[in-house]
């Protein structure tokens, strides 16, 4: 038998869609611009993959929820059996998420309460905690933990727009899988940064907590800051502008330096669109306009031309190439357009694969396989997406 607590942070990752790059501060700000909830559908997924790979192992699992949208809801909407053991408010918070976490720390073990004869009722209530948010979620489920001194492990389901912790499995349905079938763990990083200076173009990291996490193939890296230079990268893919086209153009230091190899300082951390001359004069090119800054799925929608080409670079460490702080590009804008990977071969040699994340599992599994990678002026190296 695994017990197992489960809380979802119902806010997360409502930033990224709009082009927030965050929620903290900005629930508000963000549903004025019409982002719709992220956290429950990836919630559901986790839950559903927990179920189905506790039936294949034959693995009984007691499920402890929180109360309402954190939790309990999504456990009914799947037919998960489940103890609530909070009743949040109606607009939850932090405290709330910590709240539940001393929940399945306190309770005593079910087993024992149903049978006299069981093992001796151990200190600690559950066996993992299994949450959905992102790095704050991480922060407040570490910290509660730390309070009890305690060693439970904890994996979380990616649904935050910035993730630079090494506690989330790589998917939702990666994360159910961990949960039900995972034998050890290990110590790992959870890290959190300013969004207020993050929407500004600056990343300060600070570890705030380790914590135990399963050990698992799937559990991501931390995401590392460091790079190299791409000089002769930004300018092979500025060579090799076609005339009309419209460029997409991720966040991240490598694709900024192609955006100053196209004549303008982009946004470090947004989303910009960049349009090529439709008809070239005689002298300096590539030449072309800026159609949108630090601009949404929406916004980037609005400006698509008849040829569209994506500009991303992987993650460092990590290898996600969607789904990781570059929300905005949404499956509607990536089904419109062509795309393109840039990364140094350092990056490359430390990440080994590349990930996909997009929230459309359709559109993932498309994605997935062998790419090729710019990696200099002219050079591609074939990276699998896994």
């Amino acid at each position: 038998m695994r017990r197992v607590g489960f809380v979802v942070n119902p806010i997360a990752g409502m930033g990224g869609r709009v082009g927030l790059k965050g929620t903290d501060g900005k629930v508000e700000e963000a549903r004025e611009r019409g982002a719709e909830p992220r956290a429950p559908g990836r919630a559901r997924d986790a839950l559903e993959s927990l179920a189905t790979h506790a039936a294949d192992t034959d693995e009984t699992i007691e499920l402890l929820v929180a109360g309402g949208e954190m939790g309990a809801s999504i456990a009914r909407d799947v037919d998960f059996e489940s103890e609530v053991v909070t009743d949040p408010p109606g607009e939850t918070s932090a405290a709330d998420t910590r709240e539940a976490v001393r929940q399945f720390v306190e309770r005593v073990p079910l087993a024992a309460e149903r049978n006299s004869r069981a093992a001796e009722p151990r200190d600690e209530g559950v066996d993992l905690v299994l949450f959905v948010g992102g790095d704050g979620t991480a922060v407040d489920v570490a910290e509660t933990l730390e309070e009890y001194d305690s060693e439970i492990p904890i994996l979380g389901v990616p649904a935050g727009v910035k993730i630079y912790s090494s506690v989330f499995a790589v998917s939702p349905r990666a994360a159910g899988r961990i949960a039900a079938t995972f034998d050890d763990t290990e110590s790992r990083e959870v890290n959190d940064i300013d969004e207020d200076a993050y929407r500004e173009g600056e990343v300060h990291t600070e570890l705030r907590a380790l914590a135990r996490v399963p050990v698992a193939e799937e559990v991501q890296s931390s995401k590392q800051l460091g790079g190299g230079t791409v000089a002769t990268l930004a300018a092979g893919v500025a060579s090799e502008v076609e005339p009309g086209t419209t460029y997409v153009l991720g966040p991240g230091s490598t694709v900024g330096a192609i955006e100053r190899e196209l004549g303008f300082e982009g946004t470090p951390l947004g989303v910009d669109v960049w349009r090529a001359a439709p008809d070239p004069e005689d002298g300096e090119w590539p030449t072309g306009e800026v159609l949108a800054r630090d601009a949404s799925a929406d916004e980037i929608l609005d400006v698509l031309g008849d040829r569209v080409v994506v500009v991303v670079s992987p993650i460092g460490g990590q290898g996600f190439v969607f789904g990781r702080g570059n929300q905005q590009l949404s499956p509607a804008v990536l089904r419109q357009s062509e795309i393109e990977i840039v990364a140094s071969r350092r990056k490359l040699d430390d990440i080994g694969v590349l990930r996909v994340d997009t929230g459309d599992t359709e559109l993932d599994d498309e994605l997935r396989g062998w790419r090729k990678v710019r990696i200099g002026r002219v050079e591609r190296r074939l990276m699998k997406v896994v």
